[in-house]
């Protein structure tokens, strides 16, 4: 795929070179030298082509990092290579600068050559790297280790080390969403959607296999044709518009059964992300009402009213109302919270620290203009709103969490299992 790899600093040395097929010339090196990083206009497209060949770049710091080929490749990929190189450099030696490149050019080369095949990406998981590249080089390995080694880089699960024993067997889980939401001032809802992933982390022993069940829809109504448990329960269920997964789920289970089944990594990791449209609980609803006194003042009013469970908190409430660019000074009564004008942001930032669900509290702002010349209205910017709440706004449920280990003797009630879903606003904003 990548005929070439070049690293550069800012003045368009060379600090590493690598060239993997015959088709790239050392002339490609002084091409993009000239072309891109010593161009008298600033060269803003991350793609450039130069005499039929393709450099692909991107810029860390003073640091250049350029693939480059003759093929029709996917511009994507590459650019998802390449951060993912850096990624992986910088977990060996932090910041990637100059100066640890430089210090580090032996460890570059040899994750250069095995992250990479004849230009084909290989193998970029960190964790699997450092089981057999350290940053003084490759360590002499035992037969036991070599077999452990080639096993996890030709196995089929490359992202779990055999042999991890805790005393004991814990799962955290967290699902974690952001609501976005355009409101018009009337109360009709423009768009909303939610964006989700649920994130977690594994303390668990030998290479447990875990079943994650959810309450989609497809699922849901599955079950319900077979028997009207779920109608007894009350559970509801949600309709996930696209879903992403980690490369330890078995895909193919879930296109069939639509049971999410994987063997976990270590540590933490993202186990899926989802997005849905349909059916979102929203935390909060914000009521503005702006009028205008003459050319010179200004009144503001506005009320949030929290639309969950009274027994629930809400937490970190920010809600950002936008000022004309000629305020000349600011008044303001809140019932709850903190609030203050800032000029510099042309907004005032009203702050509360908790609040319970289905409460409402308001704020109210007399603020004085400067009489202009220009005859252009205000265009009333949107009011913007920051939250968090211990709920999913989307209605995600997680039904069940099994683990299943063969070889080692603990079962699925041994394991100790958290699951906690957080709502936080994404671009959360209504119109004024």
């Amino acid at each position: 795929m990548l005929g070439g790899l070049f690293i550069y600093n800012h003045k368009g040395e060379v600090l590493i070179s690598r060239v993997y097929r015959d088709d790239i010339g050392r002339n490609a090196v002084d091409a993009f030298r000239v072309n891109v990083i010593h161009a008298r206009q600033q060269v803003r497209s991350p793609v450039t082509n130069i005499a039929r060949t393709s450099f692909f770049h991107i810029k860390r710091a003073n640091i250049w990092v350029a693939a480059v080929t003759k093929q029709n490749v996917n511009a994507s990929q590459v650019f998802e290579f390449l951060l993912k190189m850096l990624e992986v450099m910088s977990s060996y030696f932090g910041k990637i600068s100059e100066e640890n490149v430089k210090n580090n050019f032996v460890l570059i080369y040899e994750l250069l050559d095995e992250i990479l095949d004849f230009g084909y990406p290989q193998n970029t998981d960190t964790g699997v790297l450092k089981t057999f590249i350290t940053q003084q080089g490759i360590k002499t390995a035992s037969k036991e280790e070599q077999s452990q080694i080639t096993s996890q880089v030709t196995g089929q699960i490359g992202w779990r080390r055999e042999g991890i024993k805790y005393r004991r067997n814990e799962l955290f889980l967290d699902v974690i969403e952001y609501v976005n939401l355009l409101m018009s001032p009337q109360g009709q809802v423009l768009s909303a959607h939610v964006a989700g992933k649920v994130v977690m982390k594994s303390y668990l022993s030998g290479m447990p296999e875990c079943k994650f069940g959810i309450n989609d829809k497809i699922v849901m109504d599955a079950k319900r044709g077979s028997s009207d448990e779920s109608q007894r329960s009350g559970k509801t269920s949600i309709a996930i518009d696209d879903c992403q997964f980690h490369q330890c789920v078995k895909l193919s289970k879930f296109e069939t059964e639509h049971s999410i089944s994987f063997v976990p990594p270590d540590g933490e990791f993202e186990l899926m992300r989802y997005r849905t449209t349909k059916d979102i609980s929203l935390p909060f609803r914000v009521i503005p009402l702006v009028r205008e006194v003459g050319r010179t003042k200004m009144e503001v009013k506005v009320v949030i009213k929290s639309n969950f469970k009274p027994s629930l908190l809400a937490q970190k409430i920010e809600v950002r109302i936008p000022t004309p660019l000629n305020t000349s000074g600011v008044q303001l009564i809140c019932m709850k919270g903190k609030a203050k004008y800032k000029a510099s942001e042309n907004a005032i930032v009203w702050k509360i620290k908790r609040m319970g669900g289905m409460k409402e509290s308001q704020i109210s702002a007399e603020i004085e203009l400067l009489q202009t010349d220009t005859k252009k209205k205000w265009t009333r910017p949107p009011i913007s709103m920051n939250f968090e709440v211990p709920f999913a706004p989307s209605g995600f449920k997680v039904r069940y969490l099994k683990v299943f280990e063969s070889k080692l003797n603990y079962s699925d009630h041994d394991v100790i299992k958290w699951v906690r879903y957080i709502g936080r606003s994404g671009l959360y904003e209504t119109r004024c």
